[in-house]
């Protein structure tokens, strides 16, 4: 059964040193208690720096050992927004030239997502045609940039070379708007395991109100882990859109039925979960995903898919990856 493992998480050495001499005072790389070095977003230890995210050859070894036949590599938060606009621009470079020379490496194990300078549109527009004579077969971008929502006016011509394309956009939390204020700490754990998930469902519960998949119906948005919390609160969503007086919403469809268009991964960790995705989306519109070399128990993901119908097992593990990316 062919596997495809569509959130999946590389660096790469260049991207690291940018992060080191201009991701202050936001984001910051430092070695812990634990003798392992980090990823630091607003004080907390994001993320440790697992070889895996940087060796290429590393990489294709840990995908055999968990059966993996090719992975779409994407950066993580913060992706490349930091520092100014020279900063992010030559960030992005260097990240998407380090992960094209994976996939030159790898050629059948490595696909990749670009990463675009969101906040000068001119230059992710030109990034994102580079990125795509380079092999890249679809974008990352974070569920907020900057102080900006993903519905800014600022980034409409970017969606609007998204859309004329329809490519697929994977939208992967970020530390969530608030999150130096809510000081994860010593329970930092509470970030990636809850607070993304905010961030995430935050994001495309605006975009669904806002009337972005009117605008934008093409571009395939692809929901990271399981659409946070959207699958449990889809219906909530919309019944206050249904008795809401005070904002008024421009679109002709409820919510959920936007968040049924979309695309989800599989990374959940329960069956009610899983089903609950389903449910919104259909088997054809979820995908396998790790987010490896992240904290991750692979063989769980795998036990939920497959005890699946065989035929949603198959289109979940690797045929619907096949077709929306086209490999």
């Amino acid at each position: 059964m062919l596997t495809i493992d569509i959130h999946t998480h590389m660096f790469g050495y260049g991207w690291l040193d940018m992060i080191r001499q201009h991701g202050a005072p936001a984001y910051d790389i430092s070695d812990r208690e634990d003798s392992r070095e980090y990823l630091v977003e607003y004080g907390t230890p994001a993320c440790a720096l697992e070889v895996e995210a940087f060796d290429y050859d590393k990489r294709v070894e840990m995908m055999d050992r968990e059966g993996i036949d090719v992975s779409i590599v994407s950066l993580t938060s913060p992706n490349v927004h930091f520092g100014d606009e020279a900063v992010s621009i030559a960030t992005a470079r260097i990240a998407n030239d380090e992960m094209a020379a994976g996939q030159a490496a790898h050629p059948d194990r490595i696909r990749w997502f670009a990463s675009l300078p969101w906040e000068y549109p001119d230059a992710a527009i030109a990034e994102l045609e580079r990125c795509i004579g380079l092999g890249a077969v679809g974008v990352m971008c974070v569920a907020h940039i900057g102080e900006r929502h993903l519905v800014d006016p600022l980034f409409a011509p970017v969606w609007e070379a998204l859309d004329r394309r329809g490519f697929p956009v994977l939208v992967h939390p970020t530390a969530p708007l608030g999150a130096k204020a809510v000081d994860f700490g010593y329970e930092r754990i509470l970030m990636p395991a809850a607070g993304f998930m905010y961030d995430t469902t935050i994001a495309l519960a605006r975009m669904a109100i806002d009337g972005f998949f009117e605008r934008f119906s093409r571009v395939k948005i692809i929901a990271s882990h399981g659409g946070g919390y959207l699958p449990f609160v889809n219906g909530r969503i919309d019944m206050f859109f249904g008795v809401e007086t005070l904002a008024k919403f421009d679109i002709p469809k409820l919510p959920s039925e936007y968040f049924s268009h979309i695309y989800y991964d599989a990374i959940v960790y329960d069956p009610a979960a899983l089903q609950l995705v389903i449910d919104i989306a259909g088997p054809e519109k979820v995908m396998f995903g790790t987010d490896l070399p992240m904290p991750a128990d692979v063989s769980r993901l795998y036990d939920l898919i497959d005890a699946r119908p065989p035929a949603e097992a198959a289109a979940i593990r690797g045929d619907n990856a096949a077709r929306v990316f086209g490999l």
